[in-house]
């Protein structure tokens, strides 16, 4: 897998990253709640990928502009209807400081692909690049999961899903607790064979991306277990958190 200062992207995923996790995410419930939260826009989108998010949101009349690091991945996303239309800054979301169209009323960044920044000083600079890029009153969307030692690791760690055209794709995850790291090893079973890929990740947990935020001059305003909303307890295994930039009186700190 290619680095790019610290964040990992395969060009070689592209080619079947909609067939097999077009159906993992809930694509439905993370647009209806960005279409909530974006104001009048325009938004950002970090790792914007083929366009699952950014595609329906667009449909939707709202301007949005994206940051990736894989051309192949914009590739696809510009070959379907719309994708021509939304503005890309190919790079890495923790390094890139000038995107045309901001400042933005929303930025997020979903399916966990935050927690690939594989380093914590990539995933502060990341908070800190977000909000200087927003808006007063702007917000900063985040997701991922919360590792557990009682939930995650070994065969509690394991998930198979049905891709598209009869695929078959199986996920488990090997964690590391003491570096907050981990990775997801996915297999795909279809009629041409199996196919690997390995993606690493440093996770953090909800507290850690308080006071990242913090850092940044960010303040909490709400945290979900769902993009529908669930609420967040301490069994929950996945967050949504949603960041302010003030209007006025937060300061980095």
């Amino acid at each position: 897998m290619a680095d790019a200062g610290g964040l990992h992207y395969d060009d070689g995923v592209a080619d079947f990253y909609d067939a097999w996790f077009a159906d993992w995410f809930d694509s439905a419930g993370t647009v209806d709640r960005l279409a909530e939260l974006a104001g009048r826009g325009p938004v950002l989108e970090l790792g914007i990928g083929t366009g699952r998010v950014a595609l329906p949101l667009a449909r939707r009349g709202i301007e949005v502009h994206g940051i990736d690091a894989s051309e192949a991945m914009v590739e696809r996303l510009r070959a379907k209807p719309g994708g021509e239309e939304i503005p890309v800054t190919i790079g890495d979301f923790s390094e890139v400081d000038v995107v045309a169209g901001g400042p933005f009323s929303l930025v997020f960044v979903t399916a966990g692909s935050f927690f690939e920044l594989q380093h914590q000083q990539a995933q502060v600079r990341c908070f800190a690049i977000v909000a200087r890029h927003l808006q007063p009153g702007g917000l900063f969307v985040v997701d991922g999961p919360v590792p557990d030692a009682g939930r995650h690791g070994g065969d509690a760690a394991m998930r198979v899903i049905r891709g598209r055209s009869g695929q078959l794709v199986v996920r488990f995850v090997e964690v590391d607790r003491a570096e907050q790291r981990y990775v997801s090893h996915y297999a795909v079973l279809g009629e041409h064979g199996a196919r690997i890929l390995s993606v690493p990740l440093r996770y953090a947990l909800p507290a850690e991306l308080d006071l990242m935020a913090a850092m940044a001059g960010l303040r909490l305003q709400e945290r979900s277990a769902s993009w529908r909303g669930e609420r967040y307890t301490s069994a929950s295994d996945e967050q949504v958190s949603v960041y302010e930039r003030p209007a006025s009186g937060a300061e980095p700190i």
